[in-house]
């Protein structure tokens, strides 16, 4: 600044070739400074800070680290939130659709069981990556944001499970974790199998005490809720407030991510990126026009949008819905405008994640990219050969009935909120190149990791 004012105070006083030089320098300090000299269609974001995420306590992320790799959250003590979204998968499982209670082992290896106990259905969706989940802008939770914050029940949340969510839960992230739990294909299984699925059945509420007895009286967990909460003087009071409070503040901890190079870029560092990182990151700003909906400090707009992206499985009907497909953010809006669109997912660590999209339809960033630039031709020209699903003879009979339905397609296709774009070859291979640059250093070594044992005694995955 004071260069600024001392280049305009001399201006009527110095020859023209050092009001050049003057002007010159300062150029050269802007860009030092900020590293920019490119201007932008939209704003590059400002750094991320641990600020811009809710508090955690320490005691209460450890205890989480615990339930999260621990079976006894799941109705027959077979699966546990890690199993879906693993370290060593990038927090998600590696699959298009995931395969739920009932399967066996992790990721793209995990079989769907045998006998009385093989899965009934896939999961409906893609399994979504943690990455900064516990940041305080989130304002939707799951791929068509049914779970929100709101006073609509008062509650908090306008969720699922309306006003029979409990309160005291103080973050979108652990009314998130109370969930997964309550899925007969996710966690709970099937009914007749066990407690939590008859309760599911029930009522929504029903799931949560029995889960909570079941943690509380081991003597472990009830010690260590009694250490991580002020509020909990006997084990006997822990609920499943406490369990998901618990999971938040390790998700929160665990997968937060902001040591990219382009944060160290936008911090001023030009040396941060490579000169093809820099091409890309030109045209995720502008030309490609990735920032309309990718924008922000988590690269998304938390805003819902139809891609036509190719249909399979089993999709997440409302209720009332007699087909086999998925409608988006409809289901949970009723609203006709809302058809077929998704929430932006973030782009950090998406490196990391494949398969994309909300049912993993494609298996590399350059094929969804290549979506984007050509909605309706990638959607005609999609194969089943694009997803990543293991054999589940018994199932695979309505794997593409969706697909296969040209009514249901011509829907799809006339729900498309992106314009075509064309763009070169060595223009998306450097939009890939941007998108490594959203890969956190630290992203393999996180804080706390996977446990090798949990308090139950359950296998790890």
């Amino acid at each position: 600044m004071f260069n600024l004012c001392q280049t305009r105070y001399r201006k009527h006083h110095q020859p023209k070739q050092q009001k050049f030089t003057h002007t010159l320098s300062l150029f050269i300090i802007i860009h030092l400074i900020f590293g920019i000299s490119q201007s932008y269609a939209f704003d590059l974001p400002k750094p991320l800070t641990l600020d811009d995420f809710i508090t955690f306590d320490q005691r209460q992320a450890k205890l989480g680290q615990l339930l999260f790799y621990d079976k006894i959250l799941s109705g027959n003590q077979n699966i546990s939130c890690g199993t879906c979204h693993h370290h060593s998968l990038g927090g998600s499982d590696g699959l298009s659709l995931g395969i739920g209670e009932g399967g066996s082992g992790v990721g793209p290896k995990r079989t769907p069981g045998i006998g009385a106990d093989k899965i009934k259905k896939r999961i409906p969706r893609n399994a979504q990556a943690l990455w900064n989940l516990g940041a305080k802008e989130f304002k939707f939770m799951f791929h068509d944001g049914r779970l929100s914050k709101s006073d609509l029940y008062e509650n908090g949340y306008n969720s699922p499970a309306e006003e029979w969510l409990p309160n005291g839960l103080t973050n979108l992230l652990a009314a998130q974790a109370m969930f997964p739990v309550t899925s007969q294909f996710e966690m709970a299984g099937n009914p007749k199998e066990n407690q939590i699925a008859g309760a599911t059945h029930d009522r929504i509420d029903h799931v949560w005490p029995i889960i909570s007895k079941r943690v509380r009286n081991i003597p472990e967990y009830g010690d260590m809720f009694i250490n991580a909460f002020d509020h909990i003087e006997d084990a006997a009071d822990v609920t499943m407030v406490e369990i998901a409070e618990a999971l938040s503040a390790f998700i929160n901890i665990e997968w937060r991510s902001y040591d990219a190079p382009f944060d160290e870029f936008i911090s001023g560092n030009t040396n941060a990126l490579t000169s093809a990182q820099k091409r890309g990151l030109d045209l995720f700003y502008n030309k490609a026009n990735c920032a309309s909906c990718h924008s922000g400090q988590l690269f998304t707009d938390h805003a819902f949008h139809a891609l036509a992206l190719p249909p399979f499985g089993p999709g997440r009907t409302r209720r009332f819905d007699p087909f086999t497909r998925d409608v988006g953010r409809m289901g949970e809006t009723d609203l006709l405008e809302d058809a077929y669109r998704f929430r932006t997912p973030s782009v950090r660590n998406v490196t990391l994640t494949a398969p994309y999209g909300h049912n993993g339809a494609y298996p590399t960033l350059e094929s969804i990219i290549r979506h984007h630039l050509s909605p309706l031709k990638s959607l005609q020209q999609w194969e089943p050969k694009h997803a990543n699903l293991p054999d589940v003879p018994w199932v695979s009979q309505i794997d593409y009935l969706v697909h296969d339905d040209k009514r249901e397609m011509a829907r799809i296709e006339s729900h498309i909120d992106i314009k075509p774009l064309t763009l070169e070859d060595d223009e998306v291979d450097d939009l890939l190149s941007f998108l490594t640059a959203l890969e956190g250093k630290t992203a393999h070594k996180l804080p706390l990791g996977r446990p090798y044992k949990v308090p139950s005694k359950l296998p790890v995955d």
